[in-house]
């Protein structure tokens, strides 16, 4: 099995062990995506009983609907960049009070195959988990240049992300 298979695979069974995990706390979550387009939502909603605690996903790719649907500031774009720990924080927070949900999760980064921003480079991204009482952000270096390199730094993200909420609801959010 190729490494992205595996990737993939473990991406899977975290995913239900999420959202089996969210059921039993009786927790709701919404996700804000940029460089992962949705493939946080759909590897959570792929889950039979996802609707139980998967409130919306909002695919916010370009800057005026991160601004626009989930508040963040024209101002934090201008200062920080769309690929900053200041914007993943904005992005939970606006997703998290637009859904009602108790869980927030962002993503915002260069997947590739360039970024666009010439002092970064493509595998940077940020991921912000929130919830009322908690904002962690987590900043990864995912550049690895290898084949498929955006559709790796794509799916690490989301595994990396569902391993940190797990890690946080393990220590009872």
């Amino acid at each position: 099995m190729s490494y992205m298979n595996t990737l993939k695979s473990n991406i899977k069974y975290s995913s239900s062990k999420l959202v089996g995990e969210l059921t039993r706390k009786n927790l709701k979550i919404a996700t804000a995506e940029s460089c992962t387009g949705g493939l946080l939502s759909k590897y959570i909603t792929d889950v039979p009983g996802s609707s139980l605690v998967f409130e919306c996903g909002i695919c916010s790719y370009s800057n005026h609907i991160k601004e626009k649907i989930l508040g963040v500031k024209a101002e934090t774009l201008k200062k920080y960049t769309a690929v900053s720990a200041q914007v993943a924080k904005e992005m939970a927070h606006g997703v998290r009070i637009l859904a009602k949900s108790d869980i927030a999760i962002s993503t915002t980064g260069y997947a590739g195959p360039k970024s666009s921003n010439p002092n970064e480079k493509v595998g940077l991204v940020f991921i912000c988990i929130e919830s009322e009482n908690l904002s962690k952000i987590i900043k990864l270096d995912l550049h690895r240049n290898i084949n498929n390199e955006r559709e790796y730094i794509r799916n690490m993200t989301v595994n990396k992300a569902i391993i940190h909420l797990m890690n946080i609801l393990a220590n009872n959010i």
